[in-house]
């Protein structure tokens, strides 16, 4: 019986998807659950899996093509048994006798042999002369070590993956003006998608940015003092990021408009906090969300930003880890940014900015002192917040952080 292989239901936010690369080929063997193709849609890279064991007998999507959900890409004959060992079948298909272990002669060492000369059945014999290849080079699976074909195949395809994504990743090469090269690559769907959303952010809100700046030492010597037992209770580092996210609940919850977003004529004021914290991969810009930030200790914050940064950096997010949001957080600071606008993630209506840590001199008590400072900027929506709630919102971060105590006593 054939099984076909499908799209996946894609969220409403997404109508399709491209095909970004097959790991199996046709006649391979496909136990379920396992991985066949990655498709890239304009949040996540997917993996479609085999539904059943079969021998994947038809691809009727080739890489690059655009599918919808339930668009066929494949088909998978679950009736089909799995092959023997590769090792053993070679041989036998060939008419060659398997000999035993005890029968097996141990060869005397030798520095290198052709391909001819060492002990491959013809498959393996064939392919490793045709392709030029380094048998020593060839990690063998079979019995006692030996070199399989399944094992040559997966050689050839694992050195041909740099050759397959330059050439995806690098579409054509020009000549630009005076003879000096050019190179044009096609956007990501991702990429492409982040450009429409910030255009479209650009020309539907009405977007304004207003900063501050936190003395960032109170902060430090609190990670200073507690770090160690932190780690070493809660397997975690505290960082920066789930004291900020803890602050800005704390702001939010004094200023629930700054969480709110516009719905056609109406306003619409969300009772919880679902988080949005900017991980940049190489792929683009994603954001994943932190569901009920507020209700969250800083360990599980933590535990949480590390795990969306991993996923994200390896495309393994799901459509509902980047849908919803209520609002966000940028750290540009990471990549050494002292000042920046970030630009609003509708529908949210408002986004925070941390920057870089900086040495400067402040006046504290009529005297300068150095302090580690860090401005920070939040972007909102003119429409639905004033200038007057968008201020009192950095100054109650500011005044959370410069004062961690507030944290605990909710004050």
């Amino acid at each position: 019986m054939s099984i076909e292989v499908k799209v996946p239901v894609l969220s409403e936010s997404v109508s399709d998807a491209t095909l970004a690369q097959w790991h199996k080929q046709v006649g391979d063997y496909v136990k379920r659950d396992e991985n066949l193709v990655d498709l890239e849609t304009d949040k996540v890279m997917l993996e479609v899996v085999a539904p059943h064991d079969g021998v994947l007998t038809e691809i009727k999507q080739e890489s690059g093509a655009v599918v919808g959900s339930g668009d066929v890409l494949a088909v998978i004959d679950e009736t089909a048994e799995q092959p023997a060992a590769e090792d053993k079948d070679e041989t036998a298909a060939e008419g060659e006798e398997i000999p035993s272990e005890e029968a097996t002669p141990q060869p005397a060492p030798e520095v290198e042999q052709p391909a001819a000369a060492m002990n491959f059945s013809p498959a393996v014999r064939k392919l490793i002369t045709e392709n030029k290849l380094d048998p020593t080079a060839i990690t063998g699976t079979g019995r006692d070590g030996r070199i399989t074909k399944a094992d040559v195949l997966k050689h050839i395809e694992k050195a041909n993956q740099p050759v397959a994504a330059a050439a995806a990743s690098s579409r054509t090469t020009e000549v630009g003006a005076g003879g000096r090269p050019e190179r044009r690559v096609p956007m990501t769907r991702l990429r492409l998608r982040i450009a429409e959303r910030l255009l479209d952010a650009q020309h539907s809100t009405a977007m304004l940015t207003t900063f501050n700046e936190i003395n960032m030492k109170p902060v430090m010597d609190l990670r200073a003092k507690y770090q160690d037992k932190f780690q070493k209770k809660y397997e975690t580092k505290l960082g920066f990021m789930s004291l900020f996210i803890r602050a800005c609940c704390e702001a939010l919850k004094e200023y629930p408009v700054i969480n709110a977003s516009i719905d056609d004529s109406d306003i619409v004021y969300h009772g919880y906090f679902d988080i949005g914290v900017a991980v940049s991969t190489e792929r683009g810009l994603v954001v994943p969300i932190i569901r009920d930030a507020d209700q969250l200790s800083l360990a599980e914050m933590e535990q949480a930003v590390m795990e969306f940064a991993g996923k994200a950096r390896e495309g393994k997010l799901s459509m509902e880890e980047l849908s919803g949001g209520t609002f966000s957080i940028t750290n540009g600071g990471t990549f050494g940014s002292l000042l920046s606008t970030p630009i609003l993630n509708p529908p949210q209506s408002a986004i925070f900015g941390m920057h870089k840590i900086e040495q400067r001199p402040v006046v504290e008590d009529g005297e300068i002192v150095v302090r580690p400072m860090m401005y920070v900027a939040m972007s909102y929506d003119h429409r639905i917040i004033d200038g007057r709630e968008a201020v009192s919102f950095l100054v109650k971060v500011k005044e959370v952080l410069e004062d961690p105590a507030r944290m605990l006593l909710q004050i």
